[in-house]
């Protein structure tokens, strides 16, 4: 359809003229840091907080199981303790949640700033293809957290009552409905206790943790990085292994950089120094105190910390916090989803706002009951936490390993560091990710091979979709005429009609395709006729001063741009009311929109592989109407179809 929105600025012309009105959008953060700190407990930490759950019980009863001795188990605490400064601490809190694109964070944000900064550039494909395929792995940890974390967490029912269970699936699949189906009605109301129940959870494993700590002290030692030396050179290849087990414990570290733009660097880095990271590490040092005294603990030290009058308000405590954790990870698809959308890698869809106020809180019906399906047909397949944890690994250490390649041209392109800086960082980035990666490539016939199919299939779409809308604009700007020439000979061709005709189109050069087929059949004009491109800018938020630009054609034709950022809502009928130069106010009952609707044939033109023009076809087939998409009123909207090849 060509009045889809341009991913990239539209090119300012020489007479066009900016139009100010009202204020910019801003992006500020409200309430104080302590405030926004705990929100972020509550919706940021929420994956990397449910990892004690498992992250350790796998690492020794796993797919690659280590033997339950204190080689072994100082070991794996060190490296997930020294994984954690590195990983979180250093990598994203300290450096990545530097790079903010306006204060927004993500892959795809920091894509769009790649992009607008040094895009052009020979090696820039390659960078972009890598941060489209992390964005396909994020869409494979949005449908695996939610399994995971709530399973997780019901296995406790297990663990204190095991007559019970063969309810354990029955119940999770019954909290993950009833999670999905809440989505539509906002989460505004609910996220206001995110915060506080998140904080109870962390307070609850750090107290649990220190009481299993007093009973033996010297497990506090696990902490020294020797430790971990001293399991690698001990037992390498296992050691090795296990890496694919020990990276759960930073699961969720990419979600610090992506909500970002939610709470803003300084309250994340507060919550996550001050009392996340050391409530983890408290209860990973319980629980390998509790190994150590009781190896059949093995089942579920998580839960096993817990005496017996405290076990079942640590299984309600624990499950919140999943379900959390999971609607976390469910906002940010609906997020990474709009971004995407907004950027030209996912065709339009249906998006509804859910606040009022907020406009980041949004929900996407078709996102939300493909990732109930995948996420239940997960918890179905796989039964048990411990069974998806090797899908786990792979999306989350793929997406990490990735982040390192978006960091590094930051680091050269953006931010001009000397490689005396930025060499050993990066080396050092690199050298873990890598090897966490290996580790969890073991595991591929064991489950990894699902995130990958995911990804790779998510990958295909998205490039796809990006793909065949630069060669439909290119196609149909062959064959277009100069707007200039065409206002010239239009205007005494045809009669001339009150009101006022806005016609879609998505280039800013040429002439949409619906005008010429208005003027063709039709045979009429309206007394003001608009050309109106809506175009994505690289940034989040476009300030307000450089939100239009209008041309006068003279005859009563205009020229116009309107610019939104990737996050914000493309409300066309509200912006046009802010305009005041172009001619009378706009009157939405006085004014009709043309869009042009293409139907696109398969060809053997070079370009795209004729499945993957097939496939196009079929998501263009798909895709929300502009109309929905724009916000155009119904009764206002006349839509004029083509055929066009690719």
């Amino acid at each position: 359809m060509s009045s889809d929105a341009t991913p990239g600025p539209v090119p300012s012309e020489g007479s066009m003229e900016r139009i100010s009105a009202g204020h910019g959008h801003g992006h500020e953060m409200h309430g104080g840091i302590a405030k926004l700190a705990v929100g972020a407990i509550g919706v940021v930490f929420g994956d990397i907080g449910t990892s004690p759950l498992y992250a350790l019980r796998d690492t020794f009863a796993g797919h690659h199981p280590l033997p339950l001795d204190q080689l072994h188990v100082y070991g794996i605490i060190s490296l997930m303790f020294w994984s954690m400064m590195i990983i979180v601490t250093l990598k994203y809190v300290s450096v990545i949640m530097r790079a903010d694109n306006k204060g927004e964070g993500g892959s795809l944000a920091l894509l769009a700033l790649i992009n607008k900064n040094v895009g052009g550039k020979k090696w820039t494909t390659g960078i972009i293809l890598l941060g489209v395929f992390a964005t396909s792995l994020f869409y494979g940890d949005s449908m695996i957290t939610p399994a995971v974390s709530v399973l997780g967490a019901i296995e406790g029912v297990a663990v204190y009552q095991p007559e019970l269970r063969q309810l354990v699936v029955p119940m999770v699949v019954g909290i993950l409905v009833f999670l999905f189906f809440i989505q539509s009605r906002g989460t505004a109301r609910v996220a206001t206790f995110f915060g506080p129940i998140m904080l109870t959870y962390f307070a609850t494993i750090s107290v649990l943790g220190v009481v299993s700590i007093a009973q033996m002290p010297e497990v506090i030692g696990a902490l020294s990085p020797h430790h971990a030396v001293e399991l690698f050179l001990a037992d390498p290849f296992r050691g090795f292994l296990a890496m694919g087990s020990a990276v759960l414990a930073v699961t969720g570290a990419e979600a610090l950089y992506a909500d970002m733009g939610h709470f803003g660097r300084s309250p994340i880095r507060l919550s996550w120094l001050v009392f996340v990271l050391p409530a983890l590490v408290l209860n990973y040092l319980g629980q390998a105190s509790l190994l150590m005294r009781d190896p059949a603990s093995l089942e579920s030290p998580f839960y096993f910390l817990a005496p017996e009058w405290f076990q079942w308000p640590l299984l309600i405590v624990a499950s919140l916090a999943a379900v959390i954790a999971s609607q976390a990870v469910i906002s940010g698809a609906f997020s990474v989803t709009q971004q995407a959308i907004q950027l030209g890698f996912i065709p339009r869809m249906t998006i509804k706002h859910t606040s009022e106020t907020a406009a980041g809180q949004i929900y996407i019906p078709v996102i939300n009951w493909a990732l109930m399906i995948a996420v239940i047909l997960l918890v179905v397949v796989f039964q048990r936490s411990s069974n998806l944890t090797a899908a786990y690994g792979i999306a989350v250490t793929g997406a990490m390993l990735i982040d390192n390649f978006l960091l590094a041209v930051v680091l050269f392109n953006l931010w001009k560091w000397k490689p005396v800086y930025s060499v050993p960082l990066l080396a050092i980035f690199f050298a873990i990710d890598a090897a966490y990666l290996g580790a969890n490539l073991t595991k591929i016939p064991d489950g990894g091979w699902l995130p990958l199919t995911l990804g790779l299939l998510i990958f295909t779409l998205l490039t796809t979709w990006s793909r065949g809308r630069a060669l439909m604009r290119m196609n149909m700007a062959e064959g277009s005429i100069p707007i200039e020439v065409f206002t010239k000979s239009a205007h005494n061709s045809a009669a001339r009609v009150p009101g006022t005709a806005i016609f879609m189109a998505s280039t800013a050069a040429g002439v949409p395709s619906a005008l010429l087929h208005n003027i063709k059949h039709n045979k009429v004009l309206h007394e003001r006729v608009v050309i109106l491109t809506v175009a994505i800018q690289d940034v989040p938020y476009v300030d307000q001063a450089d939100r239009y630009a209008v041309k006068d054609l003279g005859q009563g034709f205009y020229k116009m741009a309107i610019r939104f950022g990737f996050l914000e809502e493309t409300d066309v009928p509200a912006a046009l009311k802010q305009v005041t130069m172009c001619g009378a106010p706009f009157d939405m009952m006085k004014t009709s929109f043309f869009l042009s609707r293409q139907t696109l044939i398969a060809s053997a033109k070079p370009g795209m592989a004729i499945w993957r023009e097939k496939l196009f076809a079929w998501m263009l087939r798909n895709a929300a109407s502009a109309m929905e998409f724009f916000r155009l009123p119904t009764n206002r909207v006349v839509e004029l179809g083509s055929q066009i090849e690719i």
